[in-house]
């Protein structure tokens, strides 16, 4: 179900309806029914994959006897972990295509946390508490990856809440605006130039470059602005996914605090820190950060990318940048962060050329073409004849970015929600001009669906 259909915002007025008119003690159980609803109004198959991955991590969290409790969550995890696997890579491993639904991902990462945490906590949450958890329709798609400690606590609260109400709207209208107005408006740009680089000017390959980086972070955001919005409307705050990324000073900094925080704190938690960490000396450290970055290539790949060499060159070179800062101090002074921000984007921009390129060799042939014009781009630049699209793209990226400089360290959304109340109005009146001017309702698809 696209949330740029009218079905979507039927379906969520009686959603919330449904969960005004529900006993306190019966909401947590109205979510679940249209979170199913939700995903399984696209193709009801999806649902035997939820029971799937939702059966399995109920049965391990719910074993506490020894000896079996641990080989019980073992067995589960390597079982959720083998079926992400087929799924993602059944063409590349010359196996039927299971036809695995979106967001499969995320409902497995969410599982194996799940599962960790019960048995950290020591005792499992009830099976409704679990099962919405797992299945509660905003994240499902594309996280944020949320962990049971932080949302089930929120479920006793569950309800329409008048001081979350504008919090909420205020979410879902940016988040609509950067997913309609300016992701749809740059991925034309970008499609262009990549289609055959080949063939496409240097110039255009390098305004496709940076089209790409904002394309992919404002219909990622924006999808987690969405699902923050969403979920604020019935009384529930997800954690936040981005903050600001491409104002970060180094690349640790941009994945470990700002870009798609939760599936970093993920790794952090259940792949880093149990081999070792930083704690078995640099040589250990410099291999784990590796292993991270490089399992978070491979996540990337498959689904119809075939192995995904790209995915897992990108996620190689990120490693490597994040070893090599091991050795190079943050920036001291307003200078020297200001100048360390400019170089860690374009580093992180020259990954983004792996992830996007249809091939490595592509890759490898957008980046040459780009760097043997660098020097004559003050020449070139002034009388190129940029199309209407790029020039509405540039406009629309140097708007957003001075609105994150503004509005740094919070989301723009929580700013016009504590906005008083006639700035707060105005807020909210322009970005849906923007929606009903610009917005590009027709591809409401998200990239990160497709992982």
């Amino acid at each position: 179900m696209s949330y740029a259909t009218l079905t979507f915002w039927i379906f969520l007025i009686i959603s919330l309806a449904g969960l005004s008119l529900s006993p306190a003690r019966l909401r947590g159980i109205w979510l679940t029914i249209v979170s199913l609803w939700f995903y399984a109004s696209v193709d009801p198959m999806r649902l035997a994959w939820l029971g799937g991955v939702t059966g399995l991590t109920l049965w391990a969290a719910g074993i506490w006897h020894p000896p079996y409790a641990r080989a019980v969550r073992s067995t589960a995890i390597a079982l959720l972990v083998m079926l992400l696997i087929w799924a993602k890579f059944s063409d590349a491993m010359g196996l039927p295509d299971p036809k695995a639904p979106p967001g499969l991902s995320f409902l497995v990462f969410t599982a194996i946390a799940l599962i960790v945490e019960t048995a950290r906590r020591g005792t499992a949450w009830s099976v409704p508490e679990s099962v919405l958890h797992l299945v509660w329709f905003p994240k499902i798609l594309a996280g944020p990856i949320e962990r049971p400690g932080d949302l089930i606590a929120q479920f006793p609260a569950i309800g329409i809440r008048p001081g979350l109400m504008g919090l909420g709207v205020a979410f879902i209208v940016t988040g609509l605006v950067k997913k309609l107005v300016i992701a749809n408006a740059l991925a034309p740009v970008v499609d262009a130039a990549y289609a055959i680089p080949s063939f496409a000017t240097p110039v255009d390959l390098l305004v496709a470059t940076y089209a790409f980086a904002f394309q992919i972070y404002c219909d990622f955001s924006g999808y987690a602005d969405l699902a923050l919005g969403l979920s604020a409307l019935v009384g529930l705050r997800l954690s936040r996914n981005f903050a600001q990324p491409y104002l970060s000073p180094t690349v640790t900094e941009f994945w470990a605090e700002r870009w798609h925080i939760t599936l970093g704190r993920w790794f952090r938690d259940y792949v880093y820190i149990p081999l070792g960490g930083s704690r078995r000396g640099r040589p250990r450290q410099m291999a784990n950060l590796m292993l991270v970055f490089l399992l978070s290539g491979i996540w990337h790949a498959g689904l119809g990318y075939g192995v995904g060499w790209g995915f897992l060159i990108w996620g190689v070179l990120n490693g490597a940048l994040v070893i090599a800062e091991l050795w190079v101090p943050r920036p001291k002074g307003r200078l020297a962060h200001i100048l360390r921000t400019v170089l860690t984007f374009h580093l992180i921009l020259v990954t983004w050329v792996f992830f996007r390129a249809e091939t490595p060799s592509d890759a490898v042939t957008i980046l040459m073409r780009i760097s043997a014009i660098l020097s004559d781009l003050p020449r070139i630049l002034p009388t190129y004849p940029f199309t209407p699209d790029q020039r509405f793209g540039a406009v629309l990226v140097a708007m957003l970015l001075v609105l994150e400089i503004l509005n740094q360290p919070r989301p723009l959304a929580e700013r016009i929600a504590q906005a008083p109340l006639p700035l707060r109005w105005a807020g909210l009146y322009i970005g849906m001009a923007a929606l009903l001017l610009f917005g590009r309702w027709q591809d409401a698809e998200f990239i990160y669906a497709g992982f």
